[in-house]
């Protein structure tokens, strides 16, 4: 392939996923979303899942500021995902009032992902990053991964890997403050 028809396919391959990186309008769901507080980029409907770049998640997790947040990195096909959302969906149902639970769902389908979160019952919402450009990042290639913000938005804990019940509770302890 010549110089010019290479630099030709790479502007339109990045002309294809530029738009898939900022804000979905089109993203749709049908779960509301139980939040513990309200924010403009906050998804109201759980399996919504809008599309969000690194720079809205960053916007996000200010406008969060004021109340503690979970974030979990996380996928449809992710084996150690499928077993720890329960833990997260029973924590959510306790303390999800106080506490905003936020997925991030990266490297995968859409379509995928709504099945799962019907399936396991997630009233929290999820972010869609299909390309993980959040969770490179902060170095995650691959889920899942939590992360514990206190109410002024620092980072207090990140888990790596599955989560486990006793350390998901003692960093909901080391945030709810």
């Amino acid at each position: 392939m010549t110089a010019p028809r290479l630099l030709l396919l790479v502007t339109v391959a990045a002309s294809l996923i530029a738009p898939a990186c900022s804000g979905d309008a089109a993203a749709t769901g049908t779960v509301p979303a139980q939040n513990a507080t309200t924010a403009p980029s906050l998804p109201t409907v759980a399996d919504a899942l809008p599309n969000m770049d690194l720079s809205g998640f960053h916007t996000l997790l200010g406008e969060l500021k004021g109340t503690p947040v979970v974030v979990n990195y996380w996928a449809a096909w992710c084996t150690p995902c499928k077993d720890e959302v329960p833990l997260f969906v029973s924590a959510h149902e306790r303390v999800g009032s106080r506490i905003q639970f936020l997925g991030v769902d990266m490297q995968d389908l859409r379509s995928g992902a709504q099945s799962f979160i019907h399936a396991h019952g997630m009233t929290y919402p999820s972010v869609f990053d299909p390309p993980n450009v959040i969770g490179v990042s902060y170095g995650l290639f691959s889920p899942p991964m939590t992360q514990f913000y206190d109410a002024q938005g620092d980072l207090v804990s990140t888990v790596r890997g599955e989560i486990s019940r006793e350390a998901l509770q003692s960093n909901l302890d080391a945030i709810s403050g």
